[in-house]
């Protein structure tokens, strides 16, 4: 198997470090070789938040490099339009459509880009979903990223049952079901 390259991205808070541990466990749960690498930037503040998941027979960095990217994970329209040209060509976005204004936009320095979807679908197979509105139907907002990273499981070659086993021990033990419940919703999409 040659390496497979996955990049999440996002905004402090929104769950994307908890995203790659479920996918760097998955992973060497499958006995593939891993290597994760975060980039945190300024995550307490809303600021962007960048992971990697690199797994293979053999993987020599973690590292994604641009245009290598086979699945790209992007939890906010602005930060998936960020971080596209590490897509490869065929590769899959997945975006939660959801806005969150970084600072400059708040403060009146800059304006929150306008059509992200429609631009970045020019160039880009997208995977769009509004996963905070679907997850609110869960009742539990904070789940999104699941709903996310079950579109995403759907361009990864794991089973539902090994989904289910690295949810259950990554999560926090009282949030097992509805996390569950949430990449279900992802999945079926």
């Amino acid at each position: 198997m040659t390496v497979k390259n996955i990049m999440i991205v996002g905004v402090g808070g929104q769950g994307t470090l908890l995203t790659s541990r479920i996918l760097g466990s998955l992973t060497m749960a499958g006995g593939y070789d891993v290597k994760l690498s975060e980039v945190h930037g300024m995550a307490q503040r809303g600021g962007s938040v960048v992971t990697f998941v690199r797994y293979g027979e053999k993987v020599a960095e973690p590292i994604v490099e641009e245009g290598q990217a086979d699945v790209l994970i992007a939890f906010e329209r602005l930060e998936a339009l960020r971080y596209a040209h590490f897509l490869k060509k065929d590769g899959a976005l997945i975006v939660n459509d959801w806005r969150i204004d970084p600072m400059p936009v708040v403060i009146g320095a800059a304006k929150y880009p306008e059509h992200i979807l429609e631009a970045l679908e020019k160039d880009h197979r997208v995977y769009k979903v509004n996963a905070t509105k679907e997850a609110r139907k869960l009742g539990n907002s904070r789940v999104f990223n699941l709903i996310v990273l079950g579109i995403a499981a759907q361009h990864m070659d794991f089973t539902k049952k090994q989904w289910y086993d690295v949810i259950e021990k990554t999560v926090p033990p009282k949030t097992v079901d509805i996390n569950k419940k949430a990449f279900d919703v992802g999945y079926t999409l």
